[in-house]
């Protein structure tokens, strides 16, 4: 037998017993398909957490009260002396930032002719949209001199313009913020969500001193709640974090041996904790998936076993009229290894379509890329002559004239 017709041989091996073939190429089938599907969830998971990295900005932090302290008892989180604009513009001078942006949030009820939404309004400085890398889809942003002024302007995210303006274009509308009118002069690109599940896109933003001063009010004029500053680049993010606690210390005229009493969070940090996560989980769904080959792949090889005995008379006969062990070899191997390529195509056709159907179902991102589809099919491909090379070895090594008494 030639290396030439062994395929059309072991198709016809293949083919001599239908429904075994299909019931061994079963296993196969389920262990690519569930491959793909995992590695498509896995890998929708890091785009989700990519996707948010992204919308957060590059570089940040974010610096807040911390606790006080007063005879031994310590308050929690947010009880120590507020940070101010004043603080802001100190920060403004380190030069390890390049970026500064105090934040002034709180939550209100917005009208729109006779509809109303209750959502955030953030207080910032246009330095803030500089921070979130955050560009706008229409109008234009306010400026300095609109937080100089407390002039009342409103920029709109893409949820506040679904359900408060419908189809009517925002820009130059009259949007009252607890009865106050504020002018809308721009429209926010949309965000999304947060790590944390935060809907970004429902929020107005408006000058922090209008928030202070018109809006809300403050017991301590200027104070603010957090104030989120921007790296010159990732590299400077230790000299930043320094340069802010040596700043705040001293402004904060805090003592020696005392402890902070703001707290400085590395945003940065925290997302690449969320990412080596979402890694982490497509790994560990992509080896749980693959024990479901092995399975297959053991499958295959009981078969084959079986396979070599119900044979071994013909094997017999091809070795007595010239066949040599090789063609045997080649023979048996190319049936186990056509059984994992007709399993994996098979497979990865069941992957793509459960991989969108649980994108239909389930609203979660899901990614089917050529990379997990060529490493489940070279995986099959793998697990068919790592399972085959034993039985198809062992019809090599039968001698013809034992082969030729067996009944």
């Amino acid at each position: 037998m030639s290396w030439h017709a062994a395929p059309a041989e072991a198709w016809r091996a293949l083919g001599a017993n239908r429904l075994r073939t299909a019931l061994t190429m079963l296993g196969m089938i389920i262990g690519v398909g569930a491959v793909v599907l995992m590695l498509a969830v896995g890998q929708g998971a890091q785009s989700t957490v990519r996707q948010a990295i992204s919308a957060m900005g590059s570089a940040l932090l974010v610096i807040s009260p911390g606790s006080s302290s007063a005879g031994g008892l310590r308050g929690g989180a947010g009880t120590a002396p507020p940070l101010t604009l004043n603080d802001a513009q100190a920060m403004a001078q380190l030069p390890s930032l390049s970026a500064v942006a105090p934040v002034f949030p709180n939550s209100a009820q917005l009208v729109y002719g006779a509809r109303n939404w209750n959502t955030t309004v953030y207080g910032v400085t246009p330095d803030y949209l500089t921070v979130r890398a955050w560009n706008l889809d229409d109008g234009q942003p306010f400026t300095h001199g609109d937080v100089r002024r407390g002039t009342r302007v409103a920029l709109v995210g893409q949820q506040i313009v679904a359900n408060l303006f419908g189809g009517t274009d925002p820009i130059g509308q009259t949007l009252r913020i607890k009865n106050l009118p504020f002018v809308v002069i721009g429209v926010l690109e949309r965000k999304g969500q947060t790590l944390d599940g935060r809907d970004q896109d429902d929020a107005v933003l408006i000058p922090i001193t209008a928030a202070q001063t018109r809006l809300f009010g403050t017991t301590f004029p200027g104070t603010v709640r957090f104030i989120i500053v921007q790296a010159r680049s990732d590299a400077h993010m230790e000299d930043a974090e320094a340069e802010l606690t040596q700043l705040l210390r001293a402004r904060r005229r805090l003592a020696d041996d005392a402890d902070n009493d703001f707290t400085i969070r590395n945003l940065s940090a925290i997302a690449e904790t969320a990412a080596l996560s979402a890694r982490a989980m497509a790994v560990m769904l992509g080896a749980i998936a693959s024990v479901s080959l092995l399975v297959g792949g053991i499958g295959i090889m009981n078969i084959m076993l079986v396979s070599v005995t119900e044979r071994t008379r013909e094997i017999g006969i091809r070795m007595a009229i010239g066949a040599r062990r090789s063609d045997i070899l080649l023979q048996f191997l190319l049936e186990a290894l056509l059984l994992c390529v007709l399993g994996g195509l098979a497979g990865v056709a069941l992957g793509i379509g459960g991989a969108w159907l649980v994108g239909e179902l389930a609203g979660m991102a899901v990614v089917v890329t050529g990379s997990a589809i060529a490493l489940s099919f070279l995986f099959a491909a793998g697990v068919g002559v790592f399972f085959g090379f034993y039985p198809a070895r062992q019809a090599a090594l039968l001698k013809p004239v034992e082969a030729l008494r067996h009944e």
